[in-house]
């Protein structure tokens, strides 16, 4: 079973993990990645899930979010492509859905109703089916 999700709170407060500041040299995603972290994971976008899922980032808290979204229009899309978050969630590590079973079958039944997919996120559902 699923814990409840305090949407209220920060990741950073979730994880009890602050990061210290990025630094000037980094990245705009690792900027980016350090912000989204700090806001309430209940204010996150799409393109915000889409980005810290995509960098393994903050998983047990946003997975069951993704997934909720996921669940209202499994090709939801932040500013990449029509079926980003879709494509994050499904090229996470296999061991995240070992650990998290019951959110691998929910992302299962989600899956399973889609049809004519592009052949990229096609490829990205077969490969998580695999065995």
């Amino acid at each position: 079973m699923t814990r409840p999700l305090n949407r209220d709170r920060s990741l950073e407060e979730l994880e009890r993990d602050r990061w210290p500041a990025p630094s000037a040299d980094d990245t705009r995603l690792v900027a980016t990645a350090h912000a989204l972290r700090r806001r309430p994971i209940g204010e996150l976008t799409v393109e915000d899930m889409r980005l810290l899922i995509g960098q393994d980032i903050g998983l047990p808290h946003l997975l069951p979010l993704a997934l909720e979204v996921l669940r209202e229009n499994p090709m939801a899309e932040g500013h990449m492509y029509e079926g980003d978050l879709l494509s994050a969630v499904l090229t996470r590590n296999p061991a995240v859905w070992t650990e998290s079973s019951e959110l691998g079958r929910e992302l299962r039944v989600i899956i399973s109703k889609l049809t004519d997919l592009p052949p990229d996120l096609q490829q990205k559902v077969e490969r998580f089916l695999a065995p």
